[in-house]
C-alpha cells in the first residue's frame, strides 16, 4: 500500500511541499491525455489516506468518493494535452506536457514532485521518477485517482455526442464495442489519428 516513505525523503532534502504527479490516458485510442498535481495537506482525514492507492485497483465509486473529498484537504492541478497535441508530438511527450501543465496550475508551488513512471517531464522544480509510483506514494496515488475520474467524466460527456463508440464504458480503449462503433461511424476528430488502428482505418478509407 502506498505511504508517505517517499514524500518524507524528498522533503528532508527540498523541504516543503511535495507533489505527486500521474497521468491518465496514454493508451486510449480516443480522448486528451490527462494528468494531475496533488499536494497532499496534514489535515488529509485518515480514511482518505487509507482508501488511496493505484486508481485501477479502487472501484469506481470508491474513486468517485475519493476525488469528491481531495480538493477539501488536497491542493490539485489539472493539466491536459489534445488529440491534435497528442497526435503532431506522440503520446510520451504529451503525456510529459500535461504534467507539466498540472503541476503550473497548482494554487501553491511545491519544492520537489515525485511523478509516477520512470521518465521526468522537465518540470521546473526538483523531481523524482518514481516506478508504479501509484502504488507506492500516497501523493502519486492521489493523483491518479482525481486524473481518472475527471478523465472518465469527460470521455462519458463525449459519449453523448457521440454514442456509437461507448466511450462511457472503455474510455476510448480499443474495446470489442469501441472497434464496431469505428465500423460502423468511422473516425471522429477526437480519435487519436497517429495511433496505428485509426491510421490504418483511416487508410483504408483513402484518407
Amino acid at each position: 500500500m502506498p505511504d508517505f516513505t517517499l514524500e518524507n525523503a524528498l522533503r528532508e532534502r527540498h523541504g516543503g511541499p511535495i507533489a505527486g504527479v500521474d497521468e491518465v490516458g496514454r493508451g486510449p485510442w480516443a480522448g486528451p491525455v490527462l494528468a494531475a498535481a496533488v499536494i497532499l495537506r496534514s489535515d488529509v482525514p485518515d480514511e482518505v489516506l487509507a482508501g488511496l492507492d493505484d486508481s485501477k485497483k479502487v472501484p469506481a465509486k470508491k474513486r468517485d468518493a475519493l476525488a469528491a473529498k481531495l480538493p477539501e484537504c488536497a491542493w490539485i492541478g489539472f493539466g491536459a494535452a489534445s488529440v491534435a497535441e497528442i497526435d503532431r508530438m506522440n503520446i510520451l511527450a504529451a503525456s510529459h506536457l500535461a504534467m507539466r501543465r498540472a503541476v503550473a496550475r497548482l494554487p501553491h508551488m511545491p519544492a520537489a514532485c515525485l511523478v509516477d513512471g520512470n521518465r521526468l517531464p522537465g518540470l521546473t522544480c526538483p523531481a523524482e521518477a518514481v516506478v508504479k509510483g501509484d502504488s507506492r506514494s500516497l501523493s502519486i496515488a492521489a493523483a491518479s485517482i482525481v486524473a481518472k475520474v475527471l478523465r472518465d467524466r469527460l470521455m462519458t460527456r463525449l459519449a453523448q455526442r457521440y454514442p456509437a463508440y461507448f466511450w462511457q464504458n472503455n474510455a476510448g480503449y480499443g474495446t470489442k464495442a469501441h472497434q464496431e462503433g469505428l465500423a460502423a461511424a468511422g473516425v471522429t476528430s477526437h480519435h487519436r489519428h497517429s495511433f496505428a488502428p485509426i491510421r490504418i482505418r483511416l487508410e483504408k478509407q483513402g484518407y
